[in-house]
């Protein structure tokens, strides 16, 4: 006898689709921003963040200042951890530009390895003033990071750049440039 097999015996499951994006979020919380405009880059990330949480990307937050810059948090899908770890950086000291670009290379490079698609999305004034050594020299800072964006551009990383001084920048621009980067102004 042959099993007779009706449409209620089939059960369908939907799998949530996840995403395979990681978006790394540079944010420089030098002096010349905390001054500005730190409160309203913050603003404008917890915007993107409540769309990555949407489409249920992975994020990393990446903070510079001072002399160097530092993972404030691993790729993650948390939403809650995310903004936790957005609302405790502060800002001060000098923009160590390069530094910052640097450690989203490396996350984003990491991301790649694992089979992810990472985006960078840097949020700055621009205004470089230590190097990738962590000296103060602006002419070193600025060209340490021009090096870094040509090399974001050659692995050819997806990029964003946000320029939150209160003026459009002309040296990010330029820097958006020479990173393949889109660029935009904070409003």
């Amino acid at each position: 006898a042959r099993p007779i097999i009706q449409m209620d015996d089939l059960c369908i499951k939907q799998f949530q689709e996840k995403s395979d994006r990681l978006i790394i979020f540079g944010i420089d919380a030098s002096g010349s921003t905390a001054m500005a405009r730190l409160a309203e880059a913050k603003g404008a990330v917890e915007q993107l963040l409540a769309q990555a949480y949407a489409r249920r990307d992975h994020v990393a937050l990446i903070g510079f200042r001072g002399f160097s810059s530092t993972i404030f948090l691993p790729p993650t899908r948390s939403l809650v951890q995310t903004k936790n770890r957005l609302s405790g950086l502060v800002g001060g000291g000098g923009t160590p530009l390069a530094h910052g670009l640097e450690n989203c290379w490396k996350q984003a490079i990491l991301a790649q390895r694992s089979g992810m698609s990472p985006i960078i999305v840097l949020i700055t004034d621009g205004r470089a003033n230590i190097t990738k050594a962590g000296q103060a020299d602006r002419k070193q800072a600025i060209k340490d990071a021009e090096d870094m964006a040509q090399l974001i551009r050659v692995d050819n990383i997806s990029t964003l750049v946000i320029d939150n001084s209160r003026t459009a920048s002309r040296g990010l621009q330029s820097l958006a440039q020479k990173m393949g980067a889109h660029y935009i102004t904070l409003p």
